[in-house]
Formats: C-alpha cells, structure tokens, sequence
C-alpha cells in the first residue's frame, strides 16, 4: 500500500457510459487513463484494461489504497459489470471503496458553475438528469434529486433558470434543444470521465467517507426493460 496517508493511489472504473475508462491516480495526480470502445462490451474488456493499466504503470494490484467506482445512473449492464468486478478486487485484498454517483462526475467534469445539469442518455430517446452547483475547489453540492425525464419535460423542468452551465453525453445528444436558450452553455464532452469519480473518491478518502466493497449498490434511478415488462 501507498506509504504517503493523504496521496492514495486510486484504481477507479468507470462503466455507466458505452464506451467506459479506467484510471489509475495517486492523490491528485492521474498516473495512467484508458477510455473503453462503446462498440465493446465492457465484459469482455473491464479486466483487460485495468491489466494493461497496471502494467503499463508497473504497479501491482495489491498496491492499489482505494477502489474507486461509478454506481449511476447508467447502462444497467455496465453498471453491474463495473460494480461487480470492483467488489470482487476490493473485497479480495481488503481494501475501501467509493461508490461515486455518476452525475456527480459528470457535473465535475465540466468545471465550476453555480447551476450545472448533468445528462447522460437513458435510452428511446430519454435522459437522466441532475441539477448541481460545482465550486472553484471542486466541490460538488446536489441541487436536486437524479431523475429519469424526457427531453422535453426536462425543459419544462429548468426552463426557467438562467445561466446553465449543460454537460455530459446527454447535453451533446440535445444539442439543439439547449442552445434555444442564449444564456445556456454546453460543456465540451468528456472522454475519461473515470479521472473524475477519481477526484470525487479522493474527496471522500480525505473526509473518511469510504464503504466496503459489500456496502456498494448501484443508483438505477428507473426500473430496467426487462423489469418494465414483467
């Protein structure tokens, strides 16, 4: 393990978007990142990556202080892929995790705003969506609760606020929806967003807010399609 108590080195997995990344950190610092293919399963790619990732970094897997994970919203798939692999390493050598909300990344990912919608497609067309406020420290306060909307009750819902800072793949995909608005602004897309559930874990490992690997479960937010049509 790291010999230094405020620099741990990270491992953290990202698999609630398609395409997925992996990073390894130490404290502040990204040592190594991997984006994912979105036309590869992470299944078949979640432990290769965070192979190379180690090799590539020499460092070995018993070296890792924190486990750091997105929990959701996000591709239900890849939510339990990514969860399930780190509940798997984390419990194996005994060590903390982070479970970070993957809206939380998103809103960090697209800097300081006092209003930031964070979106990331939920699929037919629909989105998840969070309304937050980023400081210039980097930390992240929740505004209002996940939710699972469409694009036009989602303009119902935030239409009236002024200054909206809009980011994750969810804003790209409503591109011409949000720039009806002139005070409203896209954050450019992301293609690590694992560098932030990194930040977001290092904050939780300096306010001693980890969990155990058990303790990890992941945010859905809405009932996945095989549930919906049960």
């Amino acid at each position: 393990m790291n010999s230094d108590p405020q620099s741990p080195l990270i491992l953290s997995v990202e698999t609630a978007t398609l395409a997925g990344s992996v990073v390894l950190a130490r404290g502040e610092e990204i040592v190594a990142a991997f984006a994912g293919d979105a036309n590869v399963s992470h299944s078949n790619t979640l432990l290769h990556d965070i192979d190379k990732l180690l090799s590539e970094t020499q460092v070995g897997l018993p070296e890792i202080d924190l486990f750091a994970v997105a929990i959701g919203p996000g591709s239900f798939t890849g939510l339990r892929i990514g969860i399930a692999t780190v509940k798997g390493l984390a419990t194996t050598l005994d060590r903390p995790c982070a479970g970070v909300p993957t809206l939380q990344a998103v809103a960090l990912a697209a800097g300081p705003s006092q209003r930031t919608v964070a979106l990331l497609p939920a699929g037919r067309g629909e989105v998840f969506a969070q309304l937050f406020s980023v400081a210039d420290n980097g930390f992240v306060t929740a505004l209002d609760q996940p939710t699972h909307i469409s694009p036009q009750k989602l303009l119902e819902k935030y239409g009236s606020l002024e200054d909206v800072l809009w980011s994750g793949d969810g804003a790209i995909a409503n591109k011409s929806l949000i720039e009806r608005n002139p005070s409203w602004q896209i954050a450019p897309q992301v293609s690590n967003l694992a560098i932030h559930v990194a930040r977001l874990a290092l904050v939780r490992f300096r306010e001693q807010r980890l969990e155990r690997a058990d303790a990890l479960q992941a945010i859905y937010v809405r009932p996945s399609d095989a549930e919906l049509k049960v």
